[in-house]
């Protein structure tokens, strides 16, 4: 293809605009004050968690299902889906009026699945991950004669996705990147063909998990390529096979691919609950974790966030190893003389440091030379990394071997 606005142009997404604004939320941009100074660039986010359905699919769902033929609703709807394109569709068959069956890998949160029962559609779990759910979806639809709603790899549904790069170009016209986490390629392709076509030099960069980079893996080898498996704690973005129409999109007009580590995802979920007070899954900050990798300064950078649909569970263990790895929290551990007044020297020494003790375990019997010795392992409330050094510095100091536990 030589051409990709030959396949989606501007007005087809200005057209999309029309049917979904009386739906779907025109998300305002916020700016971030503490990650523009951490970061060195402007930044804003889009914040599509706060959408009626918690993240951005809704608008490509609501303005594919609005156009289709009365027969192809009679049939009913069935999708596959990690879990937020479900919650678009089935939001959307429930206002329309049509029936929709959804197929979700079977480790898909039970807050998506619950959330997707609830918007009235019927709820099928198959496969361990997206595309075995895709190829259930597909033989159901055979057999039942169900209209199938792609989540990424449709014309229509990309059209919806990209009224994003809309509202952020109306709210901020000089924007010079935009960051946009990449499943199967539906998103930052319609933001891409709007954004570019409203301002051709704006930078449209992805951003993959490191464990489900199938897109840049494609594009590095100019094919698609299938992954073998996919391990990454952002479900919604976990595709092994990108789309044939995405994947010619993205190739013609992103102007690149940055790839993130899971703790990369904890660190950005962790910021954006701290200085934002959002909640983002982990799909959803794959955009703000970004930043640290983005090679570009005094830019307007504008991240979206695309979904917020995380259960309470998995954000509370996201939330504490974010403590962990933002040097919010640390854990370690000294062999000290069993004799009286010990415990109260380390005490000492980390109040005169400002080391907030949460918790203490002080046990005779982790010590291998116990009749001389105790182990003391400490978990301390510290105010970063420099923080940390210090606690450490001082310690030693003071003549304590210690080990770092984490």
């Amino acid at each position: 293809m030589s051409n990709p606005f030959d396949l989606l142009n501007l007005q087809d997404i200005l057209d999309a605009r029309e049917r979904i604004k009386d739906t779907c939320i025109y998300t305002k941009l916020i700016r971030s004050r503490d990650l523009s100074k951490e970061f060195k660039n402007e930044i804003y986010l889009k914040p599509e968690n706060l959408q009626l359905t918690g993240a951005f699919k809704l608008r490509g769902a609501f303005n594919k299902i609005s156009k289709l033929s009365q027969e192809e609703k009679n049939h009913g709807l069935i999708a596959s889906s990690a879990g937020n394109h479900a919650q678009g569709v089935a939001f959307s068959g429930q206002a329309l009026g049509i029936p929709v069956t959804i197929v979700m890998p079977k480790t898909t949160p039970l807050i998506k699945v619950q959330a997707t029962k609830n918007l009235g559609a019927n709820v099928v779990l198959a496969g361990d991950v997206y595309d075995e759910a895709y190829d259930e979806a597909r033989r159901l639809e055979k057999e039942k004669g169900y209209t199938f709603i792609h989540p990424f790899d449709d014309l229509d549904v990309m059209a919806g996705q990209g009224t994003i790069a809309l509202e952020i170009l109306e709210e901020l016209p000089h924007t010079d990147i935009i960051l946009v986490p990449i499943g199967g390629g539906g998103l930052i392709s319609g933001i891409a063909v709007a954004a570019k076509a409203i301002n051709p030099t704006i930078q449209i960069i992805g951003v993959e998990s490191t464990g489900a980079q199938a897109m840049k893996l494609s594009l590095d080898s100019g094919n698609i390529v299938s992954l073998p498996s996919v391990d990454t704690i952002a479900d919604g973005a976990a595709v092994r096979t990108p789309g044939t129409l995405t994947f010619d999109i993205i190739h013609h007009l992103v102007d690149g691919i940055i790839t993130l580590s899971d703790h990369d995802l904890i660190e950005a979920i962790f910021l954006l609950v701290e200085k934002h007070k959002l909640v983002a899954e982990a799909t959803g900050a794959l955009s703000v974790a970004a930043l640290k990798k983005l090679n570009a300064q005094n830019k307007k950078v504008v991240s979206v966030i695309s979904g917020g649909n995380i259960d309470v569970l998995t954000m509370s263990s996201l939330l504490n190893h974010g403590l962990y790895s933002r040097g919010r929290l640390f854990c370690f551990s000294v062999k000290l003389k069993d004799t009286p007044g010990q415990l109260f020297k380390i005490a000492e020494i980390l109040a005169k440091v400002g080391a907030n003790v949460v918790k203490l375990d002080h046990n005779q019997f982790k010590a291998l030379d116990r009749l001389k010795h105790v182990a003391l392992e400490v978990t301390v409330e510290t105010n970063g990394h420099e923080h940390i050094q210090e606690v450490i510095h001082t310690l030693e100091n003071e003549g304590y071997v210690i080990e770092v536990i984490y």
